[in-house]
């Protein structure tokens, strides 16, 4: 007789959908001319679109005329990519970095977690909060133990710094400790260089390793000033794991460019290895045209220029922007003190959906706004809805 036929999938559990996808649907069926999407995490410009840079277009249109292969690159990505990541991060040369292109940031994330439960089996990774919705998902995806902490203190709009000193100084030799590089995600709050300094010093103390997420370099402060932080911990610290983006300060989001970076102790060879046969097992071979764009710019001086010229007017754009927020209403006089595309706002659900409903104004359900989504016309009205559903 024969068995009945049951699914092959039937034992798995409906996954709630993505928040953030539902509010683009949401905002997309909004017929209101006056409404504003602050909840997607993407640069905009003044007139809301996200560009492609200027130096990027550049530089397709060589590769365009110069490109000769789609041939398959190898699971280290693109090499020349690689090394020009590697020089604007280390101008001293950074020969103790084994560098891997991955499928953006999050790629870098997932690679750099599954290194670490790799090489230690149950170790502990000691998360701020709040964090970027994904980094706890991937960590317990590849079965790292999660320790969480506030990071931010809402009532000053400040990073926290006591209580992450407390946590860290919690923390067992071995464990990862996720640090946010720059223009803190969903926050804005960075630590002060004083500070890099006394978490650096007590990582090195307790022998910790920092993962730190560089997702938003040249969007914060600018291009130099936003690798203090990290270049502090990499003065304290012997082994670091550091996962960078191009997805925002090179506008290539999808394209899913980004790398990891690992200082190691002695085991270079150990840890590339480990480095590559995850990445086959994961993706094979990166996407190379993103990387492939940004190795022009990086290789060409007058592009390089240009490029640094495009992403510092973007930057100061966002300064700008905080500016005028806090000049506009006390509600935001947290913001100029914050840095980066996003700032977290103190406000029930309830406000939330009333903006939404009232006023056409569209943010994540846990307050975070896109400081880019706003036009400086836009300021007044925003800076006047938020006041009237504050409590």
């Amino acid at each position: 007789m024969l068995k009945s036929r049951q699914s092959h999938f039937e034992t798995l559990t409906i996954q709630p959908p993505d928040k953030l996808l539902a509010l683009i649907r949401l905002f997309d069926a909004d017929p209101r001319p006056h409404k504003l999407d602050l909840g997607v995490g993407v640069y905009r410009d003044s007139t809301g679109a996200t560009p492609v840079f200027a130096a990027i277009k550049a530089a397709e249109a060589q590769l365009l005329a110069e490109q000769a292969s789609k041939g398959y690159l190898g699971p280290e990505g693109n090499l020349e990519f690689i090394e020009a990541i590697r020089a604007l991060l280390f101008p001293q040369g950074g020969a103790d970095w084994v560098g891997v292109q991955t499928p953006g940031g999050t790629g870098a994330i997932r690679l750099a977690a599954q290194l670490a439960a790799t090489a230690r089996s149950g170790a502990t990774i000691w998360l701020g909060t709040p964090s970027w919705p994904n980094h706890e998902p991937i960590f317990e995806a590849v079965g790292l133990a999660i320790e969480t902490y506030p990071m931010f203190d809402p009532r000053v709009g400040q990073f926290d710094f006591a209580a992450t000193m407390q946590a860290l100084g919690r923390a067992e030799a071995g464990d990862v400790a996720l640090l946010h590089g720059c223009g803190h995600n969903p926050t804005g709050a960075d630590p002060t260089p004083a500070q890099w300094r006394e978490i650096a010093a007590l990582l090195a103390e307790r022998g910790i390793m920092p993962l730190i997420d560089l997702a938003y370099h040249g969007l914060a402060i600018g291009l130099d000033d936003d690798l203090l932080g990290f270049r502090i911990v990499c003065d304290a610290v012997e082994e670091v794991l550091l996962a960078y983006s191009c997805d925002k300060n090179f506008g290539l989001y999808r394209e899913r460019t980004g790398a990891l970076f690992v200082r190691s102790r002695g085991e270079q060879e150990r840890v590339n290895s480990n480095l590559l046969k995850t990445a086959r097992e994961a993706w094979s071979m990166p996407p190379d045209h993103g990387a492939a764009a940004v190795a022009k710019v990086l290789a060409s001086a007058e592009l390089t220029n240009k490029w640094r010229e495009e992403l510092a007017g973007m930057c100061d754009r966002l300064g700008t922007l905080r500016r005028s927020l806090a000049a506009a209403s006390p509600v935001f006089a947290q913001l100029p003190g914050q840095y980066g595309l996003f700032a977290l706002l103190a406000l029930a659900p309830s406000a939330i959906e009333r903006l939404r409903v009232e006023d056409a104004i569209y943010m994540a359900g846990s307050g975070r706004i896109n400081i880019a989504g706003l036009g400086l016309a836009d300021v007044d009205r925003f800076a006047r809805a938020v006041e009237a559903v504050a409590h």
